[in-house]
């Protein structure tokens, strides 16, 4: 389980995932980072991998060793399973697809269909939705109770959104198809992190730090310098995003971390740490809006 820096990540839907790291000002306009050097430069797209080291793009990471506790719950134990077979399904009606066997790809797209009225996530995720939006708050309790005993992760939407300080982290993940053989228990995910510096002093991102966590309750602690090679300047009403990602060996899972920043308008000023609250990795996704 690594954490994956992109320089430059295209295709991914909604995400818009091929833009570079970036910086814009408060009227929304798009600039150089301070710092990130000639962005004029072609793009070209770079992915490092490995154990124990570069998990994020340019840089060089150090991972603890692995927690685990298993999961005891059959109702857990089937979700897993039915999870993985959903990705399956999906990948298969995708090369069906491009195989141009559409009789092939039809019987799949019903199948995902029917799996998606009778799979019970989706189902309580469904009908957890329309209690809420009906104010049958009763109901709607009695769904989210449900979820958490079968699929605690399913709860988790796939963006979060903290600030710490003045320094406001936003994030949103998606899991990306393409990149993924769930036959082989291997999940590619996505995500995209904005950095927006909301206080009235500039700040440097240093170091990072992600927790995370697979559907097995598999915990892996990732520390590196700074994101995707850099340690930004982000000036005060301006930002900073980013895209990267992280593969998993099981359809779902979950990533929390902190950044850690110092203001860079006094010497010697002391470090402190900026929140990024947990977000889901799904290959069942949610109803959450993009950033």
């Amino acid at each position: 389980m690594h954490s994956i820096g992109i320089r430059v990540f295209a295709d991914i839907g909604t995400l818009a995932m091929s833009r570079r790291d970036s910086c814009w000002d408060a009227t929304g306009t798009r600039r150089p980072m301070v710092g990130s050097g000639d962005f004029t430069r072609s793009c070209r797209t770079v992915v490092c991998s490995s154990p124990n080291r570069n998990a994020g793009y340019g840089g060089e990471s150090q991972s603890s060793g692995s927690r685990r506790s298993s999961i005891s719950s059959p109702s857990a134990r089937s979700f897993l399973s039915r999870n993985q077979t959903y990705a399956l399904l999906k990948q298969q009606m995708e090369v069906a697809a491009k195989d141009e066997d559409y009789k092939e790809a039809a019987r799949l797209r019903d199948s995902l269909r029917s799996f998606e009225e009778e799979e019970p996530v989706l189902r309580l995720r469904r009908l957890m939705k329309e209690a809420i939006a009906e104010e049958r708050f009763e109901d709607a309790a009695k769904y989210r109770d449900e979820l958490q005993d079968i699929a605690p992760h399913s709860l988790l939407k796939c963006s979060s959104d903290a600030t710490t300080s003045g320094i406001r982290v936003q994030v949103e993940s998606v899991y990306i198809e393409s990149r993924s053989q769930p036959s082989r228990g291997q999940y590619f995910f996505a995500y995209r992190i904005r950095i927006t510096n909301n206080s009235d002093r500039p700040v440097q991102l240093l170091r990072r730090h992600w927790i995370i966590t697979d559907a097995n309750g598999r915990t892996e602690n990732v520390w590196g310098m700074g994101v995707i090679g850099e340690q930004p300047v982000i000036l005060p009403r301006t930002g900073f995003e980013y895209s990267s990602a992280c593969p998993l060996t099981t359809p779902s899972g979950r990533m929390e971390g902190d950044f850690e920043m110092k203001h860079v308008d006094t010497v010697r000023a002391p470090t402190f740490n900026v929140s990024i609250a947990p977000f889901s990795l799904s290959t069942l996704g949610d109803d959450c809006d993009t950033m």
